[in-house]
């Protein structure tokens, strides 16, 4: 028996792994998110298979549906949203595991932060704008984050920021971003990425708080910030795909000789 911790992707049914979808296709139990893991996913389950939500459920229910299932023999597919190593609270699952001498693997997915740059149709990286992408949130209800990860020792860098579980921390977004990126750097927020009712945000940091609040989006979503995100970013092309930059699948060509 294993329990198999595996990625359900942003929303959009489709962009789960082969791999993830044949575990779920293959397990008599089945742990979901009811909340952000969408029922076509869970749908795969095989028939007669027990498909729990466990969003009504704390950490040692979790944990006794896996001891349960494990006492019968039964594989469990415990599927998460986005990929399970951002924000996935597998860690406490997997700690319980071990000490049960249960087995688990883990099946990567579609992280949000591809997904919302797939939706806005932009790169988050780009030649001397900027290189690094910084995957954070901010204290909320949530622990509070370790000391020295704030968003203005991440603002400093100039990196690009996908800053998760915060839409209703943006003002102190702002607050603390303003300084480094300008009030007129480009931010997108991205409302439930890939699922039917997708909403994009557009603006900068000087009125981005402005138009969340008109829109009403309290939850379910990312926001981006950097110069990246600016429809006319000036940006050179990569030295990658250069004709004169030459690497091991694509040699220089050998300068001609004369003879002698």
């Amino acid at each position: 028996m294993t329990v198999h911790f595996i990625g359900a992707g942003p929303g959009a049914a489709d962009l789960i792994t082969l791999r993830g979808a044949k575990l779920i296709e293959a397990c008599p139990v089945c742990l979901y998110a009811g909340s952000l893991v969408p029922e076509a996913v869970v749908a795969l389950a095989p028939k007669g298979a027990r498909v729990i939500d466990t969003a009504p459920l704390n950490l040692d229910e979790i944990i006794g549906k896996m001891v349960q299932a494990h006492d019968a023999g039964h594989d469990v597919a415990r599927v998460h949203s986005g990929d399970p190593s951002l924000y996935g609270a597998i860690a406490e699952q997997i700690r319980r595991l071990k000490a049960l001498h249960i087995p688990y693997t883990i099946t990567p997915g579609v992280p949000a932060f591809a997904a919302a740059a797939a939706v806005l149709q932009t790169e988050l990286t780009l030649p001397e704008i900027a290189q690094s992408v910084i995957l954070t949130r901010t204290a909320m209800k949530s622990s509070d984050m370790p000391a020295g990860e704030t968003l203005a020792n991440f603002g400093r860098t100039g990196a690009t920021l996908a800053i998760h579980l915060s839409v209703r921390n943006i003002r102190h977004v702002v607050e603390e971003l303003t300084p480094h990126y300008g009030a007129d750097c480009p931010v997108a927020v991205v409302v439930r990425a890939t699922w039917p009712d997708q909403q994009i945000l557009r603006g900068t940091l000087s009125d981005i708080a402005a138009k969340i609040r008109a829109a009403k989006v309290t939850r379910t979503a990312l926001i981006l910030v950097g110069r990246v995100l600016a429809e006319d970013a000036a940006f050179r092309d990569s030295a990658l795909y250069d004709p004169q930059h030459v690497h091991v699948l694509r040699p220089g060509k050998k300068k001609k000789t004369k003879p002698a």
